[in-house]
């Protein structure tokens, strides 16, 4: 509720009728940004998650289907942006061991934030090199990247040092009894070792294919800018998406960023030279495209056919 009173709030104070019109103006090229690059960051942010398994056993089709269901509630609900992994790991039961579908959540969850940094650093590049030097957003950039790179580090730190048994035994420790299921989840802590130990390449890749479907993210901000009125080098596109991105790790708390992106946005675009009202409408114009692929990933989730779950022999 917060967010959504920042968002109307942000709304308010930046010429609503204006942003309504800019809006309206788009007319069919609403639906290009709608569904372009969105199916393309799709696809590649899948091939990503396929890679974050030790084999390539799960069928495509419904590898897509699970990951545009999590990514809808992980929007929608207030979870952290983790609930919809467990949406995701619970749809595949049937086509993979849950140990297995466990690891390559956390796998994919790591490598699709890998990809983010790496994308977020050539942000702060091209925001070097386009004269941005001591600005305030490169600053606050920069202090982004090094405590996204310190985080990243501790999590695959303690991926590989059996993150879920430790956490089982502090709860031990606190008096808490510990839930169901450990022998599962010392599987998992197994297969992310294995994981990262064996297979260097598919790391690689899964990471690879989740920093184009970042990057494509430039694509999508340049087409709506250019829509808008606004004519902007990739370049520039690239620092406004890079660290939009960056605002949205950071603010993973708040459910879908509601009103902390918009304010990043007012920050960015005041820095860029762009005005208030194209940085509102561009980012409803965003909005908008999200709540689509909400109600698509939701709808996969409905009608996907619940299979008999698959389990690992001990």
């Amino acid at each position: 509720m917060l967010g959504v009173a920042l968002l109307a709030a942000l709304v308010a104070q930046n010429d609503p009728a204006a942003v309504l019109t800019s809006i309206t103006d788009l007319s069919w090229r609403l639906g290009i940004v709608v569904f372009f690059p969105a199916v393309l960051v799709a696809l590649f942010d899948t091939f990503g998650w396929r890679y974050a398994f030790l084999s390539g056993a799960v069928p495509f089709g419904p590898l897509a289907a699970s990951r545009l269901a999590g990514e809808a509630f992980n929007m929608a609900t207030p979870t952290a942006a983790v609930g919809g992994e467990a949406v995701k790991a619970w749809l595949l039961r049937g086509h993979a061991p849950l140990d297995a579908t466990l690891a390559s959540v956390i796998v994919a969850k790591t490598t699709i934030t890998l990809g983010q940094g790496l994308y977020f650093l050539l942000g702060v590049v091209v925001a070097w090199r386009t004269g941005l030097t001591g600005s305030a957003l490169l600053h606050g950039m920069l202090w982004l990247l090094g405590i996204e790179a310190v985080a990243l580090g501790l999590f695959v730190l303690v991926q590989t040092r059996g993150m879920l048994g430790w956490t089982l035994r502090l709860l031990e420790r606190l008096g808490v009894r510990p839930p169901r299921g450990q022998a599962t989840l010392g599987r998992v802590d197994d297969a992310l070792e294995q994981f990262y130990r064996t297979a260097p390449e598919r790391l690689g890749l899964s990471i690879g294919f989740h920093f184009i479907a970042w990057a494509l993210g430039s694509v999508e901000t340049w087409l709506i800018l250019k829509f808008l009125g606004s004519e902007v080098s990739l370049a520039t596109a690239t620092v406004i998406e890079a660290f939009g991105t960056a605002v949205k790790v950071a603010t993973f708390l708040v459910p879908a960023s509601l009103g902390v992106l918009e304010g990043g946005f007012l920050a960015t675009f005041a820095t860029l030279g762009l005005s208030s009202t194209t940085a509102i409408s561009f980012s409803l114009v965003r909005r908008l495209r999200e709540a689509v692929w909400v109600a698509i990933g939701l709808i996969a989730f409905a009608v996907m056919r619940p299979r008999e779950p698959r389990t690992t022999v001990d």
